[in-house]
C-alpha cells in the first residue's frame, strides 16, 4: 500500500518540475505520516510519538531547563496507545481473514489418505522446467499430519528436499473420479486393443 501511495503523491508534486523530486521527499514523508491509517485508526506519528505534529519543528527535542508538569502529558502516558493499536490491528486482521475464508471449506486429511500433489515451480524446478510438463503428480499417501495446514507425504526418492506440504498444494484422490493430471484410458479399454484398432490392415 505504501509503495503505491507514495509514488502517486510524488507524481502529483513533480508534474511541473521533475528535477526537484529529491527535495520533495521530506515533505512527502511528513505528509504521509500525518494521514490516518485505516488499520490502526491512527497516524504513524501518533503510533510512534503519541501526538500528531503540525510542522516538522514539533518533532525537535526541547531542552528542559526546569521541571515542568504537564497535565496533557500525564494523560497521554496513562493511556496505553500501543495496546489499543494492537487490538485495532487484530480486529482488522480478523475481518480480512473472515472475508478471505468466506466460502472456503476446511480440508482435513488423515494418515494414509491418498492425495494429488501440486508441483510448484519454485519448489520443483526440475519437474516444472517446461510448460508442457504436468503441474501435479501422484497420488501419494500421507504418512503424518503435522497440523490442519501441513502434512508429510511419502514421496519417491526423485523428489528431494522436505516432504512436508501445505494443504493448499494437496487435492483429495478418489478412485472413482478421473483426474485431469492423468491421461488414463477410457474404462474397459487396454493398450493392445487400441493398437489393434489403430491398424487398418
Amino acid at each position: 500500500m505504501v509503495n503505491r501511495i507514495l509514488p502517486q503523491i510524488l507524481r502529483c508534486l513533480i508534474f511541473g518540475n521533475p528535477r526537484v523530486w529529491e527535495n520533495l521527499l521530506p515533505h512527502i514523508e511528513f505528509t504521509y505520516n500525518r494521514v490516518v491509517n485505516s488499520t490502526t485508526s491512527h497516524t504513524p506519528f501518533e503510533v510512534v510519538y503519541g501526538f500528531n505534529p503540525l510542522t516538522p519543528l514539533d518533532l525537535l527535542p526541547i531542552p528542559i531547563l526546569n521541571e515542568v508538569l504537564c497535565k496533557d502529558g500525564f494523560e497521554k502516558a496513562s493511556f496505553n496507545l500501543h495496546q489499543h493499536i494492537k487490538c485495532q490491528i487484530e480486529r482488522k486482521v480478523g475481518k480480512y481473514a473472515q472475508h478471505a475464508n468466506k466460502g472456503r471449506k476446511a480440508l482435513i486429511f488423515e494418515p494414509w489418505d491418498w492425495v494429488w500433489l501440486h508441483l510448484r515451480k519454485d519448489r520443483f524446478p526440475t519437474q516444472r522446467k517446461s510448460k508442457l510438463l504436468p503441474h501435479g503428480d501422484g497420488p501419494f499417501p500421507i504418512i503424518k499430519r503435522i497440523n490442519d495446514n501441513a502434512y508429510e507425504l511419502d514421496l519417491p526418492n526423485m523428489y528431494l528436499g522436505s516432504h512436508s506440504f501445505n494443504v493448499s498444494d494437496l487435492t483429495p484422490f478418489s478412485t472413482g473420479v478421473a483426474n485431469s493430471w492423468t491421461n488414463s484410458l477410457p474404462p474397459g479399454e487396454h493398450d493392445e486393443n487400441l493398437g489393434d484398432r489403430a491398424s487398418p490392415n
